[in-house]
């Protein structure tokens, strides 16, 4: 794998940092404002919606420059917003330091993973986009910890500012691996629409909503499942969210070797498997043992559809997946927030903390109906692409995989 990819993992681990360690430091941030936690917990909405408006925007408005210089102009615009969060004197000023970092958030993930794409070769572009989002994977195992113990330690703006460090370093070394390029030829926002209409880019994008929806579902409620059903103290909480981030560094190395294999088999069986263990969640959440394994499991199967899904949807947008490509990390993000607030609405309607897992189970099974559903289309919908005018980009000779 080119070096260049070191960069943008660096990139992606400063970018997971700050979109999750604020979970551990809301009380804090609660206090020194003032606030109660439910208006801190803003901080988590306003991110993921941050993500789903910022990334097509900044895609579109930098369709004019060339990808190499949008990927910096967006890590300095993620240390902008994290500077703003470490120095802010008001909440809302806060807030707004975690909007502006969530703007670059998806953008990044998706002009990332067509750069990605593109250092190498066609069988093995999976693995490149898996590479980068281990960045991420990776930051839910050391750097979420890492982040919690120093705003604990010394305070919650020196996360803020040991983040924006990290973004910092990961301008620098797009700067420095990251090959320039230039701008793709005729890459216009009204090619980049027309992506949109194909329905197998609209499958893979609502099977991404409702796969890793289903992951948060439980796992946002984690904390008062383990707690309260599983017997677990409040204080290995942590240790159970970097069990949670193995698991996610495990699923994203296996969706990244096996999509480029066999991209649709691998959603069957991951997407089958999160619907089986998540509903299974439900009576291990009352077992120590059973319920760290699930969580686990749950990790690994969730982010084990990453590398596929957003391999499907660069196969699929053909000659113009720049934009496809970072509506889908928005989808991501926009799966977080539903699956969060279902979860949420089945806790307060009395039906218990474990209750969140059987949403996710559904929801994760919902997602396997799509990727069965897109499959049957592809196999009845004639081969016409090779005639289409997109096939003579090389995004298009980009082999889709059964």
């Amino acid at each position: 794998m080119p070096l260049a990819l070191l960069a943008l993992a660096v990139g992606a681990f400063g970018i997971g940092t700050t979109e999750f360690v604020v979970m551990g430091l809301l009380p804090g941030i609660a206090a020194e404002y003032g606030v109660s936690i439910p208006t801190a917990g803003l901080l988590v909405t306003g991110y993921a919606l941050g993500v789903v408006v910022g990334a097509p925007l900044l895609t579109v408005l930098g369709g004019r420059v060339s990808r190499k210089r949008m990927l910096m102009l967006l890590m300095g615009l993620f240390v902008v917003g994290n500077v703003l969060s470490a120095v802010a004197p008001s909440f809302g000023l806060m807030l707004t330091g975690r909007v502006v970092a969530s703007l670059a958030h998806g953008s990044f993930f998706g002009i990332g993973s067509v750069v990605a794409a593109e250092l190498v070769a066609p069988d093995k572009k999976a693995g490149a986009i898996a590479t980068m989002f281990t960045g991420l994977t990776v930051a839910n195992i050391v750097g979420v910890p890492l982040g919690t113990f120093i705003g604990q330690a010394v305070g919650w703006r020196a996360t803020f500012a040991v983040v924006a460090a990290l973004g910092v370093v990961g301008l620098l070394g797009i700067a420095r691996l990251v090959p320039a390029a230039p701008r793709p030829e005729g890459a216009r926002l009204r090619g980049e629409l027309k992506a949109f209409r194909n329905p197998q880019v609209l499958l893979a994008m609502a099977m991404t909503v409702l796969g890793f929806g289903g992951v948060f579902a439980a796992i946002t409620y984690i904390a008062p499942m383990m707690t309260e059903v599983a017997g677990y103290s409040e204080g290995t909480v942590t240790w159970l969210l970097v069990l949670f981030g193995t698991g996610m560094f495990l699923g994203n190395l296996l969706g990244g070797r096996y999509a480029d294999r066999a991209l649709m088999p691998l959603l069957y069986v991951t997407l089958g498997g999160l619907a089986i263990v998540l509903a299974l969640f439900t009576v291990a959440a009352h077992d120590k043992v059973l319920s760290a394994i699930a969580v686990l499991l749950v990790g690994a199967l969730g982010f084990a559809t990453v590398p596929p899904l957003q391999k499907r949807v660069l196969d699929q947008a053909h000659g113009a997946p720049t934009l496809a490509s970072a509506v889908n990390i928005g989808a991501f993000n926009l799966g977080n927030a539903l699956a969060a607030w279902l979860g949420g609405t089945v806790i307060a309607a009395g039906f218990g903390y474990t209750a969140p897992n059987w949403v996710g189970a559904i929801l994760a099974a919902a997602a396997l109906g799509l990727a069965l559903w897109s499959a049957a289309l592809e196999r009845r919908t004639p081969a016409v692409e090779a005639d289409a005018p997109e096939a003579v980009d090389a995004g298009a000779r980009v082999p889709v995989h059964h």
